[in-house]
């Protein structure tokens, strides 16, 4: 199923069930008094988030959703029954943004596993005619009808929960090492935008996503890194990855600093790691010039890294798994 990260549904909640007029039957006569129950309240939208990161893919066809009407009221003074609430599950780290008839917008997130936010309140059930009876008026045939639910356009936009962002310009190297550290087996090649979706994978408990590449103009929209630069907001630390066959190695990495201080979110001032990597593509005098340059220009430290070099990728998924240790 196709990664889908933002979708705009319409879901309206259920109208609440009428009130009923009845009377009260008894052998001695054919109409006794008022005897008319309510209607039942109509059924709630609610989100639930879910361990699901393709959730979303449900709604890209299926854009129209109703929670179920309250019954209308009975006679013996019986309540309608209730709706059932409809519950639309989410991912986890889903953005809620509902826009209702009037154009008034509120907001919600879902940040953890079976969390339940009610969004769309289930419509009043109406009155029976039992309701009206009074001392001066015996036989009411008033009733009142139920009222129509919460209704709006719900925008749904998924922002990944994870632990570390590993970013870079494209073909950075960014899947090989997610490859490299977890295993998740995300797509790599040797051209620009090889992820058109974030590659997620498990690293010692901690949860590591491949951000794609981003490139000049991203957080105005050019390419495809505004859509993906929010993935990145909630991550404790960013691994910016900067490719030793670039000779401009701190062009690169100035390049991609731009994008996330123009992005603001506080992207920039998340805890980096910076990474040289690819070094097994250049001599081994190419990389430490290049490494050197990089950290003085960047202020920190750089590691290097090949994926081919079991030490070098020890040493950085050491020093990671110690910061996000640091970090939770």
């Amino acid at each position: 199923m196709a990664f889908v990260d933002e979708v705009t549904i319409h879901a309206a909640a259920g109208k609440g069930g009428d009130g009923v007029v009845r009377w009260l039957r008894t052998k001695s006569t054919a109409r006794g008094g008022p005897d008319g129950g309510d209607g039942g309240r109509g059924g709630d939208v609610m989100l639930e988030g879910v361990r699901d990161l393709a959730a979303l893919s449900h709604y890209r066809f299926e854009k129209d959703f109703h929670a179920e009407d309250g019954g209308a009221g009975e006679s013996g003074l019986r309540h309608g029954k209730n709706g059932e609430t409809l519950v639309l599950k989410v991912p986890t780290g889903t953005s809620v943004r509902i826009i209702d008839a009037g154009g008034e917008a509120a907001e919600y997130e879902i940040l953890k596993e079976s969390e339940r936010i009610a969004v769309l309140a289930g419509g009043a059930g109406g009155r029976g005619n039992a309701r009206f009876k009074s001392s001066t008026h015996q036989n009411p045939f008033e009733h009142t009808d139920g009222r129509p639910g919460g209704a709006g356009d719900i925008v749904l936009t998924l922002k990944l929960i994870a632990d570390a962002g590993l970013v870079g310009l494209p073909n950075a190297g960014k899947s090989s090492l997610l490859n490299a550290l977890t295993h998740a087996q995300a797509k790599v090649g040797s051209y620009p935008f090889t992820t058109l979706e974030p590659n997620l994978g498990d690293f010692h408990g901690f949860i590591l996503a491949d951000i794609p590449g981003l490139i000049e103009g991203a957080s105005k929209g050019r390419g495809l890194g505004l859509k993906f630069l929010k993935h990145i907001e909630r991550t404790k630390i960013v691994v910016h990855l900067v490719s030793a066959e670039r000779e401009d190695t701190l062009t690169a990495y100035r390049e991609v600093r731009h994008e996330l201080e123009t992005f603001g979110h506080g992207l920039a001032n998340k805890d980096e790691l910076l990474v040289l990597s690819k070094t097994d593509l250049v001599s081994e005098g190419e990389a430490r010039t290049r490494a050197k340059v990089l950290a003085e220009g960047a202020g920190r430290e750089v590691l290097q890294l090949s994926t081919l070099d079991p030490g070098a990728l020890k040493r950085l998924s050491d020093t990671l798994s110690r910061r996000l240790s640091e970090l939770a």
